[in-house]
Parts: structure tokens; sequence; C-alpha cells
């Protein structure tokens, strides 16, 4: 088998051409895990914006219908007595 040497100013390393193939492999397939993981909560994060999108529409459809609530309640007369009195 192939041997990998380093120079002789630097620690001995002896690792071979099948181990270093090895561990590329693994880190390549680490590597296409973690990138599928970032385009799935990518997904989930670009649907989480579009649902909190719509979360804020709604909020501020429901504070336009208060305010017209409390605008309805001041014009109405306070101690107004019902007709029959």
């Amino acid at each position: 088998m192939d041997k990998v040497r380093m120079s002789k100013e630097s620690p001995k390393i002896d690792v071979t051409v099948n181990e270093i193939a090895e561990r590329m492999e693994r880190l390549e397939t680490q590597l296409a895990f973690q990138e599928d993981t970032i385009a799935e909560l990518n997904d989930l994060i670009t649907e989480q914006n579009r649902e909190l999108q719509k979360l804020h529409k709604h909020m501020i459809l429901m504070v336009e219908r208060v305010q017209q609530l409390d605008d309805d309640q001041k014009d109405a007369p306070i101690d107004e007595r019902p007709p029959h009195y």
C-alpha cells in the first residue's frame, strides 16, 4: 500500500491512501447529510415565514376591527334610556 510520509522536520505520519479515501468518503457523506439538513431547514423557515406573514395580516385586521368597535362604542350615547321609559 502507498504510504504518505511527512518531512523529517514534521512528526511522522503513516497514512495509507485507502485510509485517506475512507476518511474522504465519510466526510463527503457527512457533508451530503448536512446539505440535506440545511435544505430542509431552509424550506421550513420559508414555510414559517409565509405563515407568520399570514398571521400578521390577520392580526392587523383584528386590530382594525377592535378599533372600529371601540369607535362605535364612543359614538353610542352612554346613558340613553330605552324607548319604553
